[in-house]
């Protein structure tokens, strides 16, 4: 009994339980980003750029407590994803290869949450004063749209980041399968198209296309959902490496 409390108190310990509580807030930051998801308008359909300016201004006095009920929700919660992220960073820090692939991952991720966050505030200030001129909501909108959708470089990078470290993890026992880096890889690739949003205004490559939105999103969604089991069975794995007693009790 004396072995297990000591071990359940260890750095160790403490360092996997961290994680673990940093990996579970996923589920439960997602639910509430779904909830915004779905309370915005403009998601259901996506918008089509090509709306005329009257339409877009028309929109947003119609549908104005919504869509700041769903953007001051992004707003707040938005930036709470990262954990989940930041469980991907101490992982990388474990493999046996320099940390470099691990810090690019966290600027990345970082990044990321930035440009989301300057997304929601255009929608806002969109919705700030929907009497104004229809031209100027529209610029608003289209700035809204092309910097939730567009920037998709440090996105990307984040991905290849992932992929380029768990190729460089060749030792007996590497921290996540290798099929991992080839997932995260395939997912960087599904993104790429969506650049394309900031020049298209129809057909696939635009915000409310198939490429641009569908794919880049759900692709980002389902990535999540995985690597979120991924990195619960990873953990489980440290806990046992580093000689946890009864890691399957630290780690559920």
């Amino acid at each position: 009994m004396q072995i297990l409390e000591q071990a359940q108190d260890s750095p160790a310990a403490g360092n996997v339980k961290a994680q673990r509580v940093s990996l579970w807030t996923g589920p439960a930051v997602a639910a509430v980003l779904l909830v915004a998801c779905l309370a915005f308008p403009g998601f259901r359909p996506p918008m089509s750029p090509t709306l005329p300016a009257d339409e877009v201004a028309a929109f947003y006095r119609e549908n104005t407590a919504w869509i700041r009920f769903s953007m001051v929700t992004f707003n707040l919660c938005g930036i709470m994803i990262l954990p989940l992220f930041t469980v991907i960073v101490v992982q990388m820090k474990r493999m046996r290869q320099s940390h470099v692939f691990a810090y690019c991952y966290l600027t990345a991720i970082v990044s990321g949450a930035t440009i989301f966050a300057l997304s929601n505030i255009f929608f806002l200030v969109a919705a700030f004063r929907p009497e104004r001129d229809p031209e100027l909501v529209m610029l608003l909108n289209d700035l809204a749209w092309i910097v939730f959708i567009a920037p998709i470089g440090m996105v990307v990078s984040q991905f290849l980041l992932l992929a380029a470290a768990i190729y460089f993890d060749n030792g007996p026992d590497p921290v996540f399968p290798r099929w991992v880096g080839h997932y995260s890889l395939s997912t960087a690739v599904a993104m790429i198209p969506a650049a394309g949003a900031a020049v298209v205004q129809t057909g696939p490559l635009a915000w409310d296309g198939l490429l641009s939105f569908w794919l880049r999103n759900g692709a980002f969604a389902l990535f999540m959902i995985v690597m979120f089991f991924v990195l619960r069975r990873t953990l489980r794995r440290q806990a046992r490496a580093e000689g946890l007693i009864r890691a399957e009790g630290l780690i559920r």
